[in-house]
């Protein structure tokens, strides 16, 4: 029986054969409530209030939300996440999910952190890839400024040569340890720098192995074709495209940007626009697998079924290097560890980072879950199944 042939998103007890009683009735409680839009719409104003005037609520934060979307505040804390993640077959790709930093040491010790997930990763199968954001290790504004191709005063040249520094300190490492990095996308109005950049390393350090990856966000209407047009670039000069293929994460954000400042959105005119490209993204990079290799990051059963199905028809294996699957922690079990239970290549991202840091990913996690239609009643839907299956 191959792969794909064995592949189901229905069953409960592989998808969460990982989660104790106690989690499962915690992940039930918690989607619950982020299924009411209301309370996600109060909670982060009231939450950064309470903690800004010292409320005693990390706790609660800590034991609740955090704990079922992140991996803890340091690498080490990760660890019981990484191995009960291995034990289902599903890598982690630790992820320090600090945000909207300002201060070139914070931008220093964001680098050395990065380092450090490259450092861990190195000889442990159950962290196969590591990633970073650009924003982590450089300034908005500067890279703002890059984007719309405003001159640099001195100085900041020089701040932009730093950031440039970093970025290519973390890939020699991820390249001299053998370790995938990937570089996740961001908006638009500062993603054409940070594209430049990502091909830089690729064409760096791709040349054997796919090592540096970009992040090409479908919700985008542009970005199918700048996989295919890197493709090519990818050929001509004689390196392994690494891409993260992903749906994108800001979409209200460029809506609402495009509008107030007069300007065509750049992002596609509904969900079936996006779906279209972003499957045949997919299926652009398996039939052309021998020089891309890709993370098929997503949360949507059709393509990953569709993946599934394209590996097949090609006679790709399922544990070919080149293809992994991958969803984010806390979110679509059912998808992570069925595909890992068929022999696919699975990786979760498992956020981490000081509470109060990590903040605006968790928040940002709970309002996205309720843009998705669907999504939560889903999720809730299998959570209650599993429940029911249990007794609990």
């Amino acid at each position: 029986m191959t792969s794909k042939d064995s592949l189901s998103f229905e069953n409960t007890e592989i998808a969460f054969r990982h989660s104790s009683n106690n989690a499962l009735k915690r992940a039930y409680w918690l989607f619950k409530i982020i299924n009411v839009n209301f309370l996600v719409k109060i909670g982060p104003p009231i939450t950064n209030f309470a903690i800004n005037i010292g409320l005693p609520i990390k706790g609660l934060i800590k034991s609740t939300i955090f704990s079922h979307f992140c991996g803890g505040e340091t690498i080490t804390e990760c660890d019981n996440t990484i191995k009960n993640l291995a034990n289902g077959c599903v890598g982690t790709i630790l992820d320090y999910s600090i945000e909207g930093e300002d201060d070139e040491q914070v931008f220093d010790h964001t680098r050395d952190e990065i380092i450090r997930t490259i450092e861990r990763a190195s000889g442990d199968k159950a962290v196969p890839i590591t990633v970073f954001k650009v924003t982590g290790v450089g300034r908005f504004s500067l890279l703002e400024k890059l984007d719309a191709a405003q001159e640099l005063t001195a100085d900041e040249q020089k701040e932009w040569k730093k950031v440039q520094q970093r970025v290519l300190d973390i890939c020699e490492k991820a390249f001299k340890l053998g370790i995938p990095v990937m570089i996740d996308a961001e908006e638009t109005w500062i993603q054409k720098t940070i594209d430049l950049l990502a091909l830089d390393m690729i064409g760096r350090f791709n040349k054997e192995k796919a090592i540096v990856y970009n992040t090409y966000q479908m919700y985008r209407h542009d970005k199918l074709q700048s996989i295919k047009d890197d493709y090519l670039q990818a050929v001509d000069e004689g390196f392994i495209l690494g891409a993260k293929i992903v749906r994108g994460a800001y979409m209200e954000k460029e809506r609402r940007r495009a509008e107030e400042q007069g300007y065509p959105s750049p992002i596609q005119p509904n969900k079936e626009a996006a779906d279209k490209d972003y499957n045949a993204a997919l299926k652009f990079c398996v039939d052309h697998i021998d020089r891309i290799a890709f993370v098929a990051g997503t949360h949507n059963e059709q393509s990953c079924q569709l993946l599934a199905e394209l590996l097949s028809d090609k006679n790709i294996e399922p544990k070919n290097p080149h293809v992994y699957f991958s969803q984010l922690l806390g979110m679509s079990d059912n998808l992570s560890f069925n595909l890992a239970n068929a022999n696919y290549n699975v990786a979760k991202y498992v956020p981490y980072g000081p509470i109060k840091a990590v903040l605006p990913y968790l928040f940002r996690r709970a309002q996205e879950n309720t843009a998705i239609a669907g999504q939560m009643s889903r999720e809730l839907g299998l959570i209650v199944k599993e429940k029911r299956r249990r007794g609990i």
